[in-house]
Protein backbone atom coordinates (compact mmCIF):
# COMPACT_ATOMS: atom_id res chain seq x y z
CA UNK A 1 0.00 0.00 0.00
CA UNK A 2 2.25 2.78 -1.23
CA UNK A 3 -0.46 5.26 -2.09
CA UNK A 4 -3.26 6.28 0.22
CA UNK A 5 -6.34 4.33 -0.75
CA UNK A 6 -9.07 3.71 1.75
CA UNK A 7 -12.73 2.84 1.64
CA UNK A 8 -13.10 3.33 5.38
CA UNK A 9 -15.88 5.59 6.65
CA UNK A 10 -14.75 9.17 7.09
CA UNK A 11 -12.22 9.13 4.28
CA UNK A 12 -8.91 10.83 4.96
CA UNK A 13 -7.73 13.66 7.18
CA UNK A 14 -4.76 16.02 7.09
CA UNK A 15 -2.59 15.71 10.18
CA UNK A 16 0.18 18.28 9.90
CA UNK A 17 1.76 17.51 6.55
CA UNK A 18 0.42 13.94 6.51
CA UNK A 19 -2.72 12.65 4.87
CA UNK A 20 -4.04 9.74 6.94
CA UNK A 21 -7.20 7.66 7.20
CA UNK A 22 -9.67 9.27 9.58
CA UNK A 23 -9.91 5.90 11.34
CA UNK A 24 -6.71 4.68 12.95
CA UNK A 25 -5.91 1.61 14.98
CA UNK A 26 -5.22 1.83 18.71
CA UNK A 27 -2.79 -0.97 19.56
CA UNK A 28 -3.19 -0.91 23.36
CA UNK A 29 -5.34 -4.04 23.54
CA UNK A 30 -2.91 -6.15 21.49
CA UNK A 31 -0.97 -6.85 24.69
CA UNK A 32 -2.05 -9.43 27.26
CA UNK A 33 -4.59 -9.00 30.06
CA UNK A 34 -4.36 -5.65 31.79
CA UNK A 35 -2.18 -4.42 28.90
CA UNK A 36 0.70 -6.45 30.34
CA UNK A 37 2.73 -9.19 28.68
CA UNK A 38 2.12 -10.92 25.39
CA UNK A 39 -1.36 -11.69 24.07
CA UNK A 40 -2.74 -15.22 24.46
CA UNK A 41 -3.03 -15.40 20.66
CA UNK A 42 0.06 -13.86 19.07
CA UNK A 43 -0.89 -15.06 15.57
CA UNK A 44 -4.31 -13.48 16.00
CA UNK A 45 -2.76 -10.17 17.08
CA UNK A 46 -0.47 -10.18 14.03
CA UNK A 47 -3.45 -10.95 11.77
CA UNK A 48 -5.44 -8.03 13.27
CA UNK A 49 -2.61 -5.61 12.45
CA UNK A 50 -2.21 -6.90 8.89
CA UNK A 51 -5.96 -6.78 8.30
CA UNK A 52 -6.20 -3.22 9.62
CA UNK A 53 -3.60 -2.06 7.09
CA UNK A 54 -5.18 -4.11 4.28
CA UNK A 55 -8.49 -2.35 5.01
CA UNK A 56 -6.89 1.07 4.63
CA UNK A 57 -5.76 2.07 8.13
CA UNK A 58 -2.80 4.40 7.66
CA UNK A 59 -1.94 5.24 11.27
CA UNK A 60 -1.45 3.02 14.29
CA UNK A 61 -1.27 4.43 17.81
CA UNK A 62 1.09 2.70 20.24
CA UNK A 63 3.18 3.35 23.35
CA UNK A 64 6.12 1.73 25.07
CA UNK A 65 3.92 1.14 28.12
CA UNK A 66 1.65 -1.26 26.21
CA UNK A 67 2.93 -4.67 27.17
CA UNK A 68 5.38 -3.01 28.04
CA UNK A 69 6.98 -2.89 24.59
CA UNK A 70 4.94 -5.89 23.42
CA UNK A 71 2.69 -3.98 21.02
CA UNK A 72 5.67 -2.28 19.37
CA UNK A 73 7.28 -5.66 18.80
CA UNK A 74 4.04 -7.08 17.38
CA UNK A 75 3.63 -4.10 15.05
CA UNK A 76 7.16 -4.59 13.77
CA UNK A 77 6.73 -8.34 13.31
CA UNK A 78 3.42 -7.95 11.46
CA UNK A 79 4.13 -4.96 9.26
CA UNK A 80 7.86 -4.22 8.87
CA UNK A 81 9.05 -3.09 6.37
CA UNK A 82 6.29 -0.55 6.73
CA UNK A 83 4.21 0.57 3.75
CA UNK A 84 5.05 4.13 2.73
CA UNK A 85 1.58 5.42 3.65
CA UNK A 86 1.57 3.85 7.14
CA UNK A 87 2.39 6.04 10.14
CA UNK A 88 3.14 4.67 13.60
CA UNK A 89 2.34 7.26 16.27
CA UNK A 90 3.41 7.08 19.89
CA UNK A 91 3.53 8.97 23.11
CA UNK A 92 5.81 8.85 26.12
CA UNK A 93 5.77 10.05 29.68
CA UNK A 94 7.62 9.72 32.94
CA UNK A 95 8.11 6.33 34.50
CA UNK A 96 5.67 5.36 37.22
CA UNK A 97 8.30 3.44 39.18
CA UNK A 98 10.94 4.30 41.74
CA UNK A 99 11.28 7.78 43.16
CA UNK A 100 9.24 9.27 40.31
CA UNK A 101 6.13 7.24 41.22
CA UNK A 102 3.14 9.44 41.87
CA UNK A 103 4.62 12.56 40.30
CA UNK A 104 2.58 14.12 37.57
CA UNK A 105 5.27 16.39 36.14
CA UNK A 106 6.86 15.22 32.93
CA UNK A 107 10.26 16.56 32.01
CA UNK A 108 11.70 16.35 28.54
CA UNK A 109 14.50 14.13 29.85
CA UNK A 110 12.01 11.66 31.34
CA UNK A 111 10.13 11.40 28.04
CA UNK A 112 13.07 11.05 25.66
CA UNK A 113 14.23 7.57 26.64
CA UNK A 114 10.82 5.81 26.35
CA UNK A 115 10.39 7.51 22.97
CA UNK A 116 13.80 6.23 21.79
CA UNK A 117 12.96 2.72 22.94
CA UNK A 118 9.66 2.87 21.03
CA UNK A 119 11.56 3.74 17.86
CA UNK A 120 13.99 0.89 18.48
CA UNK A 121 11.39 -1.79 19.26
CA UNK A 122 9.03 -0.81 16.46
CA UNK A 123 11.78 -0.40 13.86
CA UNK A 124 10.54 3.08 13.04
CA UNK A 125 12.43 6.19 12.14
CA UNK A 126 11.48 9.61 13.39
CA UNK A 127 9.75 11.93 10.95
CA UNK A 128 8.91 14.61 13.51
CA UNK A 129 11.22 15.43 16.44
Amino acid sequence: MNSLTTSLPGGTWTLGDLNVSRFGYGAMQLAGPGVMGPPADVDGALAVLRTAVELGITHIDTAEAYGPRITNQLIREALHPYPEALHIVTKAGPSATGRAAGRRRARRSSCAEPWRRTLKHSGCRCSTP
